[in-house]
């Protein structure tokens, strides 16, 4: 039985690979290699001839040169591309060219190889192409919507994820960057290796970088054994660095020359170890903006964003809302047999959203534990009026409305407290009648002002 993925085979045969190269020397090393491995393998020595067999046989890999005396490898990418051929492809570049490197990723490459070209990397990238899942489409059942904005997202992430092209995912907070990075992942070659997610703004700057790369023992007080860091523990999968635009400047060189070198040395090391790690990253920044402030190396900034993902606003999806809300919705309600009113439908879709999908999934789990029957209603949302929520939205930092730096929930709760607390000293804590201004029932206030620590004078105590 063939050692690799049996999935590419084909009644049986070995895996077969394209190697397209004008050096002999080089050709024969690449072949003797890949023979070794139990694959087949057909060989080009030019541009011309690989394009010739790309059109009439399917390869389960190609791997190319780059400089070729007819051409280069980014046209044997390219013809794969508009081809729509199901082949992943891999570029031979010249050592240190990461302009090149970055170019063939660019344009569709699964993968490039530096001269002098190391057998193990070889073995390594050739196993990984050979793994891709051969199921096409799965995201889709995850990624809700039928909105232009969003299928173009679905194509985008099926496509860079038969590649190992490092991406750049943007968007507002809540618009669900790190369920791309996930989708990404699980399309790809690494889908069984481990993902290991970072949030870049929740780490202390003094320990970042034994975070990031691990320590050796007594590397300094309380190192008391030896530790991996992220990039150890992502090794043959993939590292998500969320909120990337936060790291400092300092540790934006030492992630550039891992990502480079594709090395690492623990803190307290004398040594670098060799690690094989997809990096995925994302931001509510703008990125390329921060570099023109100086906060955001450019090098770094053109090394993450070779493919740029941008996920797009719930409010840009308002015609996918009532199918994105029912299914989160079916998600969270358990075993109970809720539905949405048609009233609380429209209300969702003329809603702005200001915290995207996340915002939407605390809406509804709210509306879950308030609702008194099977049927949640637009009065069961607790939604503010359009104008009210931008009002909010535009307090100044001086007020008591919490910033960016706060978390969704909080704010969310800062605002209902608002909310409650200006209709209450309206009718001089009377609940029954703060309720019927709000729009709610009196146990629903109740509720409310116990969840958010509200507490009514002593001396008012209106009836049940």
């Amino acid at each position: 039985m063939n050692p690799m993925n049996p999935a590419t085979n084909h009644q049986n045969k070995s895996p077969c690979v394209l190697v397209v190269d004008d050096e002999p020397d080089i050709l024969e090393l690449l072949e003797i290699t890949l023979l070794k491995m139990g694959l087949e393998v057909d060989k080009a020595h030019d541009v011309s001839t690989a394009l010739a067999k790309l059109a009439i046989r399917r390869y389960d890999l190609c791997l190319t040169d780059m400089r070729m005396p007819d051409g280069d490898g980014l046209q044997v990418v390219q013809y794969i591309v508009d081809h729509n051929i199901n082949t992943p492809v891999a570029v031979i570049t010249a050592h240190g060219n990461m302009e090149n490197a970055i170019s063939v990723l660019k344009s569709g490459a699964f993968d490039y190889l530096a001269k002098p070209v190391s057998l193990s990397q070889l073995r390594a990238l050739v196993k990984a192409a050979l793994s891709l899942p051969q199921s096409e489409g799965a995201s889709d059942k995850m990624l809700l919507g039928h909105s232009p904005a969003i299928q173009k997202v679905r194509d985008l992430i099926e496509r860079v994820a038969r590649s190992q092209a490092p991406v750049h995912v943007t968007g507002e907070s809540g618009s669900g960057k790190e369920l791309a990075a996930r989708l990404i992942v699980q399309s790809g070659s690494r889908h069984d290796k481990p993902m290991i997610a970072v949030n870049c703004g929740a780490i202390p700057e003094n320990l970042m970088e034994s975070e990031f790369f691990g320590y050796k023992k007594g590397a300094f007080t309380g190192a008391e054994k030896d530790r991996d860091g992220f990039f150890q523990a992502a090794n043959g999968g993939t590292l998500f660095l969320d909120e990337v635009a936060d790291l400092p400047l300092t540790m934006q060189v030492k992630l550039l020359r891992v990502i480079q070198e594709k090395k690492v040395r623990k803190v307290g090391a004398t040594s670098e170890e060799a690690i094989d790690v997809r990096i995925i990253s994302a931001t509510h920044n703008d990125l390329a903006e921060r570099v023109k402030q100086g906060k955001f190396r450019q090098d770094l900034y053109y090394r993450l964003n070779v493919i740029p993902i941008q996920m797009p606003a719930l409010r840009e999806l308002r015609n996918d809302v009532p199918d994105i809300a029912t299914q989160t919705l079916l998600r969270l309600r358990g075993d109970q047999p809720m539905m949405f009113s048609k009233d609380a439908l429209v209300t969702l879709q003329q809603y702005n959203f200001p915290g995207n999908v996340r915002e939407l999934e605390n809406i509804i789990e709210r509306a879950l534990a308030l609702c008194d029957g099977n049927e949640i209603t637009s009065q069961d949302l607790h939604l503010l009026p359009l104008t009210e929520t931008e009002e909010l939205a535009s307090q100044p930092e001086t007020s008591s409305f919490p910033t960016s730096k706060y978390s969704l929930p909080e704010y969310l709760d800062e605002v209902e407290k608002q909310a409650l607390l200006a209709a209450l000293q309206q009718t001089n804590f009377n609940r029954t009648a703060a309720a019927k201004r709000l729009g709610l029932t009196f146990r629903t206030i109740r509720y409310r002002m116990e969840r958010l620590g509200i507490k009514a004078p002593e001396d008012n105590d209106d009836e049940d």
